[in-house]
């Protein structure tokens, strides 16, 4: 696994020695970023489910402002970190130690996000993080969920509404839009 494009091209990303992580592939991260080019500078952007952290490794490659990532396993936090380290990056990010629905309740009352990057387990139940993920995304924000192709999160949820499906092997990627 590698850093893609930006400031850190092909930096290598160290990944997982145990089982039941599942990092984003280096093809559908290029195909994400690409559609995400023209929002990408300056952003403050959430990688919910952050695993090794490569997605938000790849925002700040590409001029993201900062990236939360995260992640209530904490053998991919230290994963996180190892990565976010060798490839020199010691500011411009923060990493919480929270399942993902905990952390958008603490994040409620801060600064909004321009992305946020939601990449659930594939056998998990997405519904309830939908539907309460726009409390911390700016009206003209953007949230994607990474999912099995074969299974569908919801078309509408509170305060967002999918504009886009982009799919890739098994994968999918679902684009949300607010709605406020």
């Amino acid at each position: 696994m590698r850093v893609i494009a930006g400031a850190l091209k092909g930096r290598r990303l160290r990944t997982p020695t145990w089982e039941g992580l599942r990092p984003t592939s280096d093809k559908l991260r290029e195909t994400l970023f690409n559609l995400l080019a023209p929002a990408m500078a300056g952003a403050r952007v959430l990688d919910g489910y952050a695993g090794t952290g490569a997605v938000g490794i790849e925002a700040i490659s590409r001029g993201a402002r900062e990236v939360t990532f995260v992640e209530h396993d904490r053998r991919a936090q230290a994963l996180i970190e190892k990565n976010l380290a060798d490839c020199g990056i010691a500011e411009g990010y923060a990493i919480i130690g929270s399942t993902v629905l905990h952390a958008i309740e603490t994040l409620r009352d801060g600064p909004a996000f321009d992305i946020v990057f939601l990449d659930p387990p594939y056998a998990s139940d997405i519904h309830d993080v939908l539907q309460t993920v726009g409390a911390i995304v700016k009206e003209d924000g953007i949230v994607i969920v990474e999912h099995a192709r074969r299974a569908q999160p919801p078309a509408v949820a509170t305060g967002l509404k999918r504009t886009r499906e982009v799919r890739s092997g098994d994968s999918s990627l679902s684009m949300y839009a607010c709605q406020r």
